[in-house]
């Protein structure tokens, strides 16, 4: 499967909805709640505040910011793949009071207007994307001047900065291959999970995402190194 490409990453989500959540859970040890709620504490969500989950998945980011923004508020799920959304939608439906909107799109290209969105947040979705850098043109096109971003994905450890960097890439790349994989093995989904490795290598180190947003508009970005290196949080102010 070839990085990036938007019909092969949507198949693979697609493929992957039913399992996604277990698998995130048993593979990170529930660690990946922890970091989302950390991207939250940056979003700061607020009352009658409206929000958008890029890259939204089945929606977990998004129930936690709809909690938040009642009353007058909203939020709208973003995802380019049908059968995540489905299973958003049902967990909303539980929830039926939460100011929720879901939407099956391209996060490259929302058609959502300019200026439209108090906040924003993307886990795990800006590695997938055709365009990192267009990725985050758009995010910044969304937002209200002075409004917060959150994007948590894999961090791309760079080599070349020294030896903490490689020990950190060492140990990437030993998780991914000796625990990741065979786990999703046995899911059978051995293939879809092996595209892991390959999106990282595409993606920009901490030091060229900072950059790639900066170009992109934003008057803040900041990153903050989760799970030893592993994970990072941009916290962005458009």
């Amino acid at each position: 499967m070839k990085p990036g490409d938007p019909a092969a990453v949507r198949s693979l989500f697609e493929a992957v909805a039913p399992r996604y959540d277990q698998l995130n859970d048993l593979l990170s040890l529930g660690l990946h709640r922890l970091w989302k709620r950390q991207a939250l504490l940056w979003l700061q969500p607020r009352p009658g505040q409206r929000l958008i989950d890029l890259c939204c998945g089945t929606g977990d980011l998004a129930l936690l910011m709809a909690a938040r923004v009642r009353p007058g508020g909203e939020v709208l799920g973003l995802d380019a793949a049908a059968a995540p959304l489905a299973l958003a939608r049902r967990r909303a439906a539980a929830q039926p009071w939460l100011p929720l909107r879901w939407q099956q799109g391209d996060a490259l290209a929302t058609g959502l207007p300019e200026a439209c969105m108090d906040g924003a947040v993307m886990a795990y979705g800006l590695r997938n994307l055709a365009d990192p850098g267009a990725g985050l043109q758009e995010l910044r096109r969304l937002l209200r001047p002075g409004a917060r971003a959150a994007v948590l994905d894999f961090r791309r450890p760079d080599p070349q900065a020294g030896l903490g960097e490689a020990t950190v890439e060492r140990f990437q790349r030993l998780m991914l291959r000796r625990v990741v994989v065979p786990t999703a093995r046995l899911a059978g989904l051995e293939a879809q999970y092996a595209y892991l490795q390959a999106s990282l290598d595409r993606f920009p180190t901490q030091e060229a995402l900072c950059a790639l947003a900066r170009q992109a508009g934003f008057q803040h970005v900041g990153h903050r190194s989760l799970a030893g290196g592993l994970m990072g949080l941009l916290e962005l102010v458009a």
